[in-house]
């Protein structure tokens, strides 16, 4: 295809936050760059600073609430400044200043209906936004069918012919680490095995009935390991907190930088993510597989979709039936080994050369709308 002027405009990106979009983001903007295209990320600063070519990080008003306008006014007068070809909103969030620019057209990818699913605030002001950006938007890309199928049931009246589904992409980061994984047990001091937990902690990550699993299985094999890597929301701090006093067996490990994570998924023995619902992806699972540790997960529509086969699937929200998959899964071995070696074929479609492939693709006919 031809070489384009492309425009990702983005709340958060990677490593300057952790979070799923920020690394996809990141990913993507990181792809296209190599295929020859022009690029331009633009994004907000809230850590670190990038010093990365072609990505604009803005300095904002750190405020609540408050960085959000910030943030629209500098997106709106960039793009009101400078022209492109594509111009690719990351979220709903992102896509707002988009349309206040007058845009004429223009993608957004919507992650997930985590406002429609679940209670972070009783104010539905992401509700509505996710429906008027949906609306004004030109493309609609989601990161599975089971978030395209969701918008029947969200916003049933969308015009369901301008969505398309491109899923995540791994990065080729995340591979067995077998020596790091070794030194990370002699560092945390862990001996037996070990369950694993990495991703954000709040409501609807199930991280409580993980815990509540890991005491059943460890009443029997007292040597077993819990290890929970990521930060609380702020709704989950203090219940956070009361985990660590009241928890002393789980090690609790708070941020982990990027560049360390692989070294943690190669050091598990089971990789569990639990969420109940709202989930647009499961780029963890994915991960964790990547780097040799199985995976068990809640039986929700989007893990069955994303990981096929190649997982242990749990009700959500039934820690009793949780560890009893837990024993299961580490007294066999062979399936455990089965299960990683299975899927290592199958998990190639989720490569950034495949997924990018396809997004050039949509693009393509994006220019053509």
């Amino acid at each position: 295809m031809k070489k384009l002027k492309i425009c990702l405009i983005s709340l958060t990106v990677s490593p300057d936050s952790l979070d799923g979009e920020a690394k996809v983001i990141r990913a993507l903007f990181e792809y296209l760059k190599k295929q020859g295209h022009s690029v331009k990320l633009v994004t907000g600063k809230w850590i670190k600073d990038l010093d990365t070519p072609d990505i604009i990080q803005f300095n904002l008003i750190r405020k609540r609430f408050l960085w959000v306008l910030h943030f629209y006014f500098k997106v709106i007068k960039y793009l009101r400044r400078n022209s492109f070809d594509i111009v690719h909103a990351n979220s709903a969030k992102a896509a707002l200043p988009v349309i206040i620019s007058r845009q004429k057209k223009f993608l957004c990818t919507i992650h997930d209906f985590t406002p429609f699913e679940t209670q972070l605030t009783k104010i539905p002001l992401e509700k509505l936004l996710i429906r008027f950006v949906s609306r004004r938007a030109s493309s609609i890309l989601t990161v599975s069918d089971s978030v395209k199928q969701e918008f029947q049931r969200y916003i049933p009246n969308i015009d369901k012919n301008k969505i398309k589904t491109i899923y995540n992409g791994i990065d080729e980061k995340y591979k067995p680490y077998p020596i790091e994984a070794q030194k990370l047990k002699e560092k945390l001091d862990i001996h037996g095995p070990v369950l694993l937990y990495i991703g954000r902690i709040t409501q609807y990550k199930g991280v409580k009935s993980i815990i509540e699993a890991y005491k059943i299985v460890k009443s029997e094999n007292p040597n077993l390991n819990l290890v929970i890597g990521g930060k609380p929301d702020f709704l989950m701090e203090k219940k956070y907190n009361k985990w660590v006093a009241d928890y002393k067996a789980v090690r609790f490990l708070g941020f982990i930088p990027e560049a360390d994570i692989p070294f943690y998924f190669s050091m598990g023995d089971i990789f569990i993510t639990y969420s109940s619902s709202s989930e647009g992806f499961g780029l963890t699972s994915l991960e964790a597989i990547s780097c040799g540790t199985p995976v068990i997960c809640s039986a929700i529509s989007v893990y069955k979709e994303i990981l096929g086969d190649h997982a242990i699937f749990v009700p959500p929200r039934n820690p009793i039936k949780l560890a009893e998959k837990i024993n299961f899964l580490l007294r066999d071995d062979d399936l455990r080994n089965q299960l990683v070696i299975d899927a290592q074929r199958y998990i190639q479609k989720y490569s950034w050369n495949a997924v990018g492939k396809r997004l050039e693709n949509e693009y393509e006919k994006f220019l053509s709308l």
